[in-house]
């Protein structure tokens, strides 16, 4: 067991022999990460040489970078106020824009409309061609007289419209003499047959009335069948 021990023990003095020696920092275990350090790491990194900044190399002719850089040194050379910069447009790109530049001509356009400009309109027109335009179109203007409405073909029925404007009393206010006793109770059943008091209206002028009531629509003698009212024929004519 010793000579074992022994040649252990050779053994490992022997692989710390080899190892590379750590630096003393005096912060103990660890590495010191100051900028000296730094500095002196990449020194010996280097082969003892300090590190130089990086060169600058110029954008090659013909890249982005070169046509981006010519581009810049261009508007700054002929901006306005630039030294040496032209004051007028030399036709050649690019151009620059410049308070002695000659304004640009005025295109006359005949289709477009200027009635709303006061010195173009004046100079066309004076006081004597306007009248002259007003009476050219007074006497163009031609008034059509009203005329009665046509009468449908086969439409013989009175009019309860015309009927209503022809008379003024309300209803209920008795004008035509009625005979007979039981007259509501009759007009009540005869009244039930129409499916509106226009109906009824109707059908009672077409058989004489108002002066005659054959079916014994109108009891009261108004002139008006059943329930009809022309009060509110009257009120749409007034407007």
């Amino acid at each position: 067991m010793a000579p074992r021990v022994f040649l252990a023990a050779i053994a490992l003095a022997a692989v710390s022999a080899c190892a590379p020696q750590v630096p003393d920092s005096g912060q103990g275990v660890g590495f010191d990460n100051s900028f000296e350090a730094q500095q002196q790491r990449d020194a010996a990194l280097s082969g003892g040489q300090t590190r130089l900044p990086d060169t600058v190399v110029p954008p090659t002719p013909g890249s982005a970078e070169a046509t981006a850089a010519e581009t810049t040194r261009i508007l700054a050379e002929t901006r306005p106020g630039a030294p040496d910069s032209p004051q007028l447009n030399s036709g050649v790109a690019p151009v620059q824009a410049s308070p002695s530049n000659p304004t640009p001509a005025t295109l006359d356009n005949p289709g477009i409309s200027n009635e709303n400009d006061f010195d173009a309109v004046a100079e066309r027109q004076t006081i004597e061609s306007d009248a002259e335009r007003i009476a050219n179109n007074r006497a163009q203007y031609e008034v059509v007289q009203p005329e009665a409405l046509p009468t449908r073909p086969g439409d013989e029925q009175p009019n309860i419209v015309a009927f209503a404007l022809s008379t003024s009393h309300p209803k209920g206010q008795s004008v035509y003499a009625r005979a007979g006793f039981g007259g509501e109770s009759r007009a009540a059943r005869n009244c039930a047959a129409y499916a509106s008091p226009d109906l009824a209206q109707i059908d009672f002028l077409a058989r004489g009335g108002p002066t005659r009531d054959r079916k014994g629509l109108d009891p009261d003698g108004d002139g008006y069948a059943c329930t009809w009212d022309p009060a509110p024929f009257r009120k749409a004519s007034e407007g």
